[in-house]
């Protein structure tokens, strides 16, 4: 199916209907498709909450490593002891 941006603004609720029963629905602007929207795929489950829990805590201890720096408060007080 497909539908013209103004159109599927004004009938959204019933193209998501749509597209989660399996239809997909081109969105065009100018006549030139620019979105799809299609049904979602199944909410991950227990191996992708692992990787994802994984990520997070690599990119934690990134940002550990990283505030090896003066924190915000250190270098405003810093500014502010210049101007006195």
């Amino acid at each position: 199916m497909i539908r013209s941006l103004r159109e599927s603004k004004a009938k959204l609720s019933e193209l998501v209907e749509l597209s989660s029963r399996g239809q997909d629905v081109l969105i065009t602007v100018r006549g030139k498709v620019k979105a799809r929207l299609t049904r979602a795929g199944q909410m991950g489950g227990a191996d992708d909450r692992r990787a994802w829990v994984a990520e997070l805590r690599a990119l934690q201890k990134r940002q550990r490593r990283r505030s090896a720096g003066p924190t915000i408060e250190q270098v405003l007080t810093e500014t502010r002891e210049d101007r006195v």
